[in-house]
């Protein structure tokens, strides 16, 4: 798995400072992603036990609030083993760090077994993820009132053991 940048100090991506990963690879395309260099799988930087400990080391000061997890697509197929290993890895050294996930992949649709994109691997990556915004970026139902969505289909799934608790924060 690539990435494409690591943010050690962000407060657009969820609540409170954070370190934010965006991986590399979507398929989603969507018209008007912000981020639209990392749809291509080879673009950024090898993933390496390296990075995961510059991530865990960039997570340790008290005032880090958590991580958030961004694309690309985190959910692709191809970056769940990475991925599922690095969340495991943060919710083990951080269990009071809350961990974002933004994905374009629906969570009752997609990440159900069965689901276009269920592998052995989303279960594991879903009972570490705190909160998850899901749905595609449609640029005619983007509004920048919204917090921390870009259109208005996405959602906030507040997430416990893998399981959906609530919608909305």
């Amino acid at each position: 798995m690539n990435y494409g940048n690591i943010k050690s100090y962000d407060i657009a991506d969820g609540t409170g400072v954070r370190v934010s990963l965006f991986v590399s690879g979507c398929r989603h395309h969507c018209k008007g992603c912000f981020n639209a260099p990392t749809w291509d799988f080879n673009y950024g930087e090898p993933f390496t036990q390296e990075t995961q400990d510059k991530i865990l080391e960039l997570l340790s000061p008290s005032y880090i609030e958590g991580f958030s997890l961004l694309g690309g697509e985190p959910f692709e197929p191809e970056n769940q083993p990475v991925l599922a290993d690095l969340l495991e890895a943060i919710r083990r050294t951080y269990p009071d760090k809350s961990i974002w996930c933004y994905s374009g992949y629906l969570f009752d649709k997609d990440m159900i077994p069965g689901g276009r994109i269920y592998t052995p691997y989303t279960d594991r990556m879903l009972s570490c993820i705190d909160i998850l915004v899901d749905g595609e970026f449609i640029q005619e139902l983007k509004d920048i009132s919204l917090q921390f969505r870009g259109s208005s289909n996405q959602r906030i799934l507040q997430l416990e053991n893998g399981k959906l608790v609530k919608e909305g924060l």
